[in-house]
């Protein structure tokens, strides 16, 4: 069982990451959109642009978590119950969304600089907070992954 769902845990775990990322930072504390350091959200033209790149970071999640779902009921054909109540697929799933954390605060926030995580004099903290908060998520979910019976 641990396998099988490896890959879809991971998958979902990233899809539900960045909606979490997108609705909480973005919608619901408004700290950041995904290009604001670019085009600041001060004007109507750039909350547009703004507004369309989020938009397009939740098609994406979305789509990563369509596979996620998809690739489990391809690999768990009887038991669902069992995969859907697995602390192998959550944990896996928080690995996802550590991994999520990981490469969308190093691109997005470091290599880039389309945005960061809550802009002003103390960013870099941050930033390098959201990068802590995956290497988190990934060693959590390693740990409940392997001390699941599968």
């Amino acid at each position: 069982m641990r396998q099988l769902l490896r890959t879809p845990g991971v998958l979902l775990g990233i899809g539900l990451g960045g909606f979490l990322d997108g609705i909480v930072l973005h919608q619901v504390l408004q700290w950041h959109h995904m290009v604001s350091s670019r085009y600041s959200p001060d004007t109507v033209p750039n909350l547009r642009i703004n507004t369309l790149a989020d938009g397009l970071f939740h098609v994406v999640a979305w789509l990563f978590v369509l596979a996620g779902i998809g690739t489990l009921y391809s690999r768990v054909q009887r038991d669902h119950r069992r995969a859907w109540s697995s602390g192998v697929l959550w944990g896996w799933a928080l690995v996802g969304w550590g991994l999520f954390n990981l490469v969308e605060g190093l691109i997005d926030h470091h290599i880039l600089g389309v945005h960061h995580v809550h802009g002003g004099p103390h960013q870099l903290a941050w930033d390098l907070g959201f990068l802590a908060l995956g290497v988190a998520l990934i060693a959590a979910g390693w740990v409940i992954q392997r001390r699941t019976d599968s």
